[in-house]
């Protein structure tokens, strides 16, 4: 029955192996739950052998399954290729959709407003932004295109870092008047924070706090940098924030501008696969050019290390120079 095996089944199967479960699959292809059970029955048929274990909570591939996955996804990367050479010429080939995933804050704060730019130039190129507080797999057609805060691992991944932009700490006017205004890294730990939910961080590179105070204090935490930001607007404590999220907001007075200044790189991630595509060229060269043409995100670091070394260890000195290291993907 192998002769019965189709692309379609295929399809179905990788988006399985991906999401563990089958509701997420019939989401993500928009069929319903009995159309995916079916597809994935039919291909494990002709196959002649099944391919995954069935649990309660979702599914999981069997080593059998797991081999089967990876020519499936050598087939994925040849039907897109068959798609995107057959599209080439095509004068409507910027026509479609393009999935972008990154970054609440700088998805909301930066981005958003900006499209409106892309859309002059290519009227019939739709983007679809999505935020994720966690590291999204392009290898894994979880998006098309992934802007980080660091570079991410996976098979068949292009990189490339189109940005920088530095971080500071900012507070309300009213929360200085109660609490005093710091002069030093040293005074920071007397003061009140708002941050992340520690428990919570997928990215590492988002613990942007810890670059200048090891112990903070934290009066609000939130996995929002948003509600991190309106937090701190109200009184409730200093945040730090990315150049970014702060251009259009007078009511956060910077806190140790100059020294407080960590930074991180912007990078921009597409499968290889998708690279040459006409419609993810058209959203890759607006993004490098938009951030490029953004002194604020072609920054380098204006702080003094040697203010940092004299209270902080070593290590946190580094990160103060912009040394950080992104360690978890």
């Amino acid at each position: 029955m192998f002769d019965t095996l189709n692309w379609d089944d295929l399809r179905v199967f990788l988006h399985a192996a991906r999401a563990g479960n089958l509701s997420q699959t019939a989401k993500r292809l928009r069929l319903d739950h009995s159309t995916v059970s079916r597809r994935i029955a039919q291909m494990e048929a002709s196959l002649g052998v099944a391919v995954f274990e069935r649990h309660r909570t979702g599914l999981k591939l069997n080593e059998i399954g797991e081999r089967l996955l990876r020519h499936a996804e050598r087939v994925e990367s040849a039907v897109i290729a068959i798609r995107e050479e057959a599209s080439a010429g095509d004068t409507e080939a910027l026509a479609g959709t393009v999935r972008l995933a990154t970054m609440e804050g700088i998805a909301s704060l930066y981005l958003a407003e900006r499209f409106a730019n892309l859309r002059r130039t290519a009227p019939q190129l739709t983007v679809e932004l999505v935020t994720s507080a966690q590291t999204v797999y392009v290898h894994k057609r979880e998006a098309d295109l992934f802007v980080s805060f660091f570079q991410p691992p996976g098979p068949g991944l292009i990189s490339e870092r189109i940005g920088k932009f530095r971080l500071g700490l900012f507070a309300s006017q009213a929360y200085l008047d109660s609490h005093g205004m710091p002069a030093s890294l040293r005074d920071l730990g007397d003061h009140w924070f708002v941050s992340y939910i520690e428990d919570l961080i997928q990215v590492d590179s988002v613990r942007w706090l810890a670059d200048v105070i090891e112990e903070p204090k934290v009066a609000f935490h939130s996995n929002s940098m948003i509600a991190q930001m309106n937090a701190a607007s109200g009184g409730l404590g200093i945040v730090m924030l990315p150049s970014f999220a702060t251009n259009n907001r007078p009511d956060l007075i910077p806190v140790l501008p100059g020294i407080a200044m960590p930074a991180r790189e912007v990078w921009l991630n597409v499968h290889s696969d998708l690279q040459f595509a006409p419609r993810i060229r058209a959203v890759r060269a607006f993004l490098k050019n938009t951030l490029k043409r953004d002194p604020d995100m072609q920054a380098t670091l204006v702080h003094d290390p040697e203010k940092c070394e004299a209270v902080f260890p070593a290590t946190n000195a580094k990160r103060l120079r912009g040394d950080h290291a992104q360690t978890k993907t």
